[in-house]
């Protein structure tokens, strides 16, 4: 069973703040609940390429993976592949204009989970859900503070 999960937020920051604050993967633990540290293993800034190691928990569990860069248009759209890890992942964002001074933000998670995972893929779903709605609330709170 495949995982895609898509949330949005609408944030009250230009979309340049927003996209500069959360594209950059060095901010992930700062609003991202479940994440703990990312080590690059490129040399910053981010581009076409660069690869992140993310130490993260989900559902009780510590998981370490690496994303790649495979596709970022900066201010518009960043996605990022797990090269290596537990679970094969895409994540997604992309920054729209939703007003004056005001963005959408969506964030999508896409995957395909084997083993356990793939038992386990609906409350996976359920809690990336919950997870990802909870992360761009921190997100809107720390840009609008």
């Amino acid at each position: 069973m495949a995982v895609d999960v898509s949330t949005e937020a609408v944030i009250e920051c230009p979309r340049a703040q927003v996209a500069a604050f959360a594209g950059d993967p060095t901010n992930a633990p700062r609003w991202y609940a479940n994440i703990d540290r990312i080590e690059w293993q490129t040399e910053p800034p981010l581009r076409i390429g660069s690869r992140m190691e993310f130490v993260a928990r989900f559902l009780g569990r510590q998981l370490v993976y690496t994303y790649e860069v495979v596709e970022y248009t900066p201010g518009e759209r960043l996605v990022m592949r797990t090269a290596e890890g537990p679970f094969p992942m895409e994540t997604t964002y992309t920054w729209a204009d939703a007003g004056p001074g005001r963005t959408r933000m969506t964030l999508r998670n896409t995957g395909t989970p084997s083993g356990f995972g793939k038992l386990a893929a609906p409350i996976m779903k359920a809690a990336m859900r919950r997870a990802n709605r909870a992360d761009l609330a921190q997100l809107r709170t720390l840009l609008e503070a």
